[in-house]
């Protein structure tokens, strides 16, 4: 498939990496003679150095041959002036990525196809949705929510407190009674591995299951870890994702704003009246314990430094805050985070290309989504009929190595799959993959 991508900042980036990678046809156009340097030595992919919403880049990029256009500039109007433009000269399908909410309003007063956009992708609100998610699972790491909540998948990090620690998992379900749910993934230091029935837990390990939701708290109970009922959550950063997010919770929750900005934090005291807005630095321990850290239940920070986020994060954790959550977006910094003490990372930026990853292969696949700091994706297949995953029981199908099925929905009914089952034509199956085994996985559905 060819993909021409506008902006190759770290999101595009990012995804011209993923798509490569998976042997499309890419071509970038990047105005940044840096970023276009860097593109071209790091990328397989043809860099086109001009603007992104100028007509005679479009074609130097041969836009009239390409499937997908991508719009991923830090600026809406050129990515929308992009999509346009693409339109017209017969992209087919066409995503941009804006900031400003207005434009993702129902009742905005042009439609996105007024726009030439097919779909419109909302950065900060992607993120300050998976942070509420997260804190409405207060023992996890990550969670990740397919077919409107039916099935989730949520990371949890194991104490060594745990029960679960030390025990083979081909006992695990006959001693808690052959629970709703399945380990399809282990991350330990830096390595993620598809585990087997002899594998045993260790204290450190971060460990994946999928499960019935209302099976999650008594998981959650089991792996040691105390889903705190969270009523006081202070969020460092008053931008847009602390924006959402305080709109979200401050309906129910009691919650406080830490905004270095004074102008802004005037702004948003007039726009959140449930919340409490404070002006200060966030990194400031005496601040902090003077504005009541060690009473909150959350500590979220989602500035846009990912240092100033980082550090916040860990005065929290030291001053012995329930849960933390940080806004870390270095792609770099993301294997560390667990080795440095952090409870639970989001990257706006892998949320956003997990987003338009999506989109792009939403012919093939219903969902897809990547683990922050985890090698490793979640994605869901709708099996076609005759495709090979139907003609045989899991365990005679010789599944690619390094690949796992985690549940199936039959009928909108979810079932945590065994080796004898067999999936159905129309199935909606979520895979748990690591690298190694992507290239093999849409052969099986197909």
């Amino acid at each position: 498939m060819k993909v021409l991508i506008s902006g190759a900042g770290s999101v595009g980036f990012q995804l011209a990496r993923r798509l490569s990678a998976e042997k499309h046809d890419i071509t970038i156009i990047e105005c940044d003679p840096e970023r276009a340097r860097r593109a071209r030595e790091q990328l397989d992919a043809l860099v086109v150095e001009d603007h992104g919403a100028s007509l005679r880049a479009l074609r130097r990029a041969d836009v009239e041959h390409a499937e997908i256009f991508a719009a991923l500039t830090n600026n809406d109007e050129v990515n929308l002036l992009g999509c346009k433009l693409a339109k017209k000269l017969g992209v087919a399908r066409t995503i941009a990525r804006v900031r400003n909410p207005e434009l993702t309003l129902s009742d905005f007063v042009l439609t996105p196809e007024e726009l030439g956009v097919d779909r419109i992708i909302h950065p900060e609100k992607e993120t300050a949705d998976a942070v509420i998610r997260l804190i409405r699972r207060a023992g996890a790491t990550d969670v990740i929510e397919f077919e409107q909540g039916k099935v989730q998948i949520v990371g949890i990090r194991l104490e060594r407190e745990s029960p679960l620690l030390r025990i083979p998992l081909k006992e695990l379900t006959g001693r808690y009674g052959d629970p709703p749910m399945r380990i399809v993934a282990i991350h330990r230091r830096v390595t993620t591995v598809i585990p087997r029935g002899d594998d045993v837990l260790v204290e450190g390990d971060q460990v994946f299951i999928v499960c019935d939701p209302g099976y999650l708290p008594e998981f959650v109970r089991l792996a040691g870890k105390a889903d705190t009922r969270i009523e006081n959550v202070m969020i460092l950063g008053g931008g847009l994702i602390g924006q959402f997010i305080a709109r979200e919770l401050s309906e129910s929750i009691h919650v406080k704003i830490i905004e270095s900005n004074a102008e802004r934090s005037q702004e948003i005291a007039e726009i959140l009246p449930r919340a409490l807005i404070i002006h200060g630095d966030g990194t400031d321990i005496d601040l902090l314990a003077l504005e009541g850290i060690t009473d909150m239940d959350a500590f979220i920070a989602v500035t846009g430094d990912d240092e100033t986020n980082i550090i916040a994060t860990l005065v929290a954790r030291h001053l012995r805050v329930p849960r933390t959550i940080a806004l870390v977006n270095k792609v770099e910094y993301l294997p560390i985070t667990p080795t440095i003490g952090m409870d639970a990372v989001v990257s706006k930026q892998l949320i956003t290309v997990n987003a338009v990853q999506r989109f792009i292969r939403h012919h093939q696949i219903a969902e897809l989504a990547s683990l922050p700091g985890i090698d490793a994706e979640v994605i869901e297949f709708v099996a076609a009929k005759g495709s090979r995953i139907t003609r045989k029981p899991i365990k005679d199908l010789n599944f690619p190595k390094g690949a796992i099925v985690g549940a199936v929905l039959h009928d909108g009914r979810l079932i945590i799959p065994k080796g004898d089952t067999r999936i159905q034509p129309g199935d909606r199956v979520v895979v748990f993959s690591l690298p190694v085994a992507l290239h093999n996985l849409s052969r099986y559905f197909d």
